[in-house]
C-alpha cells in the first residue's frame, strides 16, 4: 500500500520552511557544485526571495501521511520549469517523488522543461523515469534537458 502525498502550495507562513528544505537541498548539491557553506553555516540561495514576490513562481511542499518529505519550486511560462525539485533522503526510492512530481505537472499543462547538472546522472535517471509523457532529450551548458508538453490529466 503507498502513503498519501500531497502537493501543497506553500505560503508566506511557509517561507522558513521551504528555506530550511532549500538548505538541504543544497548540501547535497554542494559535491557536485561546489557550494560553500557561509560563516553562519548555511548555503547562501541568491534567489530565495522571488519565490514570495514574483506571480510565476510557484513554491510547494511535499507531505507523505502528513510529514514534511520535500518541496517544489516551479517556474511557470512557456515553458514551466521544475526549477528546484527536492525529496528528504527517506522517502527516496519508494516512488514519493515520482508522485509528486506528477502531482506538480498536471497542476500546470503545457510546455514543460526538466534541467539537471552534467555530473548528477541519478537525478537524469529519475526524471527519465518520472516524466510521464514521452519527451525530448536536449542540454544546455549545464547537463541534461528534458522538454515535454503536459496535456490536461495527462500526468495522473
Amino acid at each position: 500500500m503507498t502513503n498519501p502525498i500531497e502537493v501543497v502550495r506553500a505560503t508566506i507562513d511557509d517561507k522558513p520552511t521551504i528555506l530550511e528544505l532549500v538548505q538541504f537541498y543544497m548540501y547535497d548539491f554542494s559535491e557536485l557544485t561546489g557550494w560553500d557553506l557561509t560563516d553562519g553555516a548555511r548555503f547562501e540561495h541568491r534567489s530565495f526571495d522571488v519565490w514570495w514576490t514574483d506571480a510565476d513562481r510557484h513554491p510547494f511542499l511535499i507531505r507523505v501521511d502528513g510529514r514534511l518529505a520535500g518541496m517544489a519550486l516551479v517556474q511557470s511560462g512557456e515553458p514551466h520549469d521544475m526549477s528546484e525539485f527536492f525529496v528528504v533522503r527517506k522517502y527516496r526510492r519508494g516512488g514519493v517523488g515520482t508522485r509528486a512530481a506528477r502531482a506538480v505537472f498536471a497542476m500546470f499543462p503545457g510546455e514543460w522543461q526538466v534541467r539537471q547538472i552534467a555530473a548528477n546522472t541519478g537525478a537524469t535517471a529519475f526524471w527519465r523515469r518520472t516524466i510521464p509523457v514521452p519527451f525530448r532529450d536536449d542540454a544546455n551548458e549545464h547537463g541534461p534537458l528534458q522538454r515535454f508538453r503536459i496535456e490536461p490529466d495527462a500526468a495522473r
